[in-house]
């Protein structure tokens, strides 16, 4: 491996078998400066199941994802109660926790035991497998957990990698009518794959004028992926927390339409404390009250989607 001195850009060849830590601890023999330096990660080989077949488009549209890289927009929100929504309107619906802090996993109230990593290296149906039946009616998860953020480490820039999920989900697609993957709010390993499996991505977006940065940046992405591993790739923005007593989020949503045209989801999901309060009872929201603004909303927003 090469280390290189920072302050005086003084290269080292180093053997990585003298080396047992990740991190150390270097000196420089030319200007004698003390330096933190790191060993490399080794990509990993990725073994598929059949890459072939993955490459291909898929026969129907049931797999979406739920992206944005800003934070706070309510993706796991959405992708949580648009999927018991789907459930509710008798669909076989799986859930997948795509994200290092599990906050899905943790909105339905289950522990990080295991995730996307752990069944890599497992059977053909090894996600099917490790889903967990939640207590709803039609309603699986597939949990996330710490261990993910291997996942980045090992295969990130390994050839094919943003293949990986859509691999691995092939086998048992078909056996769900829907299924829905929640991301981080960053790109690298997770987003790339996420959007990779898709065909549909809904982005959900607040009405205020920072996030909508982020939709541009998205579509952005979007648009990179199509043309580098999933041309048929399509696209939504969803409006959360709308806030129909403010001015502001009216101008924003209106001004939404007029730059997105045909883009925009015609339910938009308002501000609703239930939310919150569902969020600590570690349940979907029309669980906690069925009387929910929201949770209402994204019943509309999954007959939207179903086309019922």
């Amino acid at each position: 491996m090469i280390i290189v001195c920072p302050n005086c850009q003084t290269q080292y060849d180093v053997a990585d078998d003298k080396i047992e830590e990740q991190s150390f601890s270097a000196r420089c023999n030319r200007c004698q400066q003390v330096f933190s330096a790191y060993k490399p990660v080794r990509v990993e080989e990725i073994r598929f199941n059949d890459l072939n077949a993955t490459r291909k488009r898929c026969d129907h549209d049931n797999i979406i994802a739920v992206s944005n890289q800003k934070g706070g927009v309510a993706k796991t929100s959405t992708c949580l109660n648009l999927g018991l929504s789907m459930a509710l309107h008798d669909k076989r619906v799986l859930l997948i926790d795509f994200d290092v802090q599990a906050n899905l996993t943790i909105s339905l109230g289950y522990k990080e035991d295991t995730s996307f990593y752990n069944a890599l290296n497992g059977d053909t149906d090894a996600v099917e497998k490790m889903a967990i039946e939640t207590k709803y009616p039609n309603l699986w998860l597939f949990p996330s957990n710490k261990s993910m953020v291997l996942l980045n480490k090992k295969y990130f820039g390994a050839p094919h990698f943003e293949f990986i999920l859509k691999d691995r989900l092939l086998p048992i697609k078909d056996r769900f009518d829907y299924i829905l993957i929640d991301t981080p709010p960053s790109i690298e390993f997770f987003t790339l794959n996420a959007l990779t499996a898709a065909q549909k991505v809904v982005i959900p977006s607040q009405c205020d004028y920072l996030s909508t940065h982020g939709i541009d940046q998205i579509l952005k992405l979007i648009e990179l992926i199509k043309a580098k591993t999933n041309p048929f790739l399509d696209a939504r923005i969803l409006v959360t927390m709308f806030d129909k007593e403010s001015t502001a989020s009216k101008m924003i949503y209106n001004k939404l339409k007029q730059l997105y045209p045909g883009l925009t989801y015609e339910t938009l999901i308002e501000l609703d404390p239930h939310i919150r309060e569902a969020q600590i009872m570690s349940m979907p929201v029309l669980q906690y009250n069925k009387e929910s603004k929201a949770g209402r909303q994204y019943l509309s927003l999954a007959k939207e989607i179903v086309g019922l």
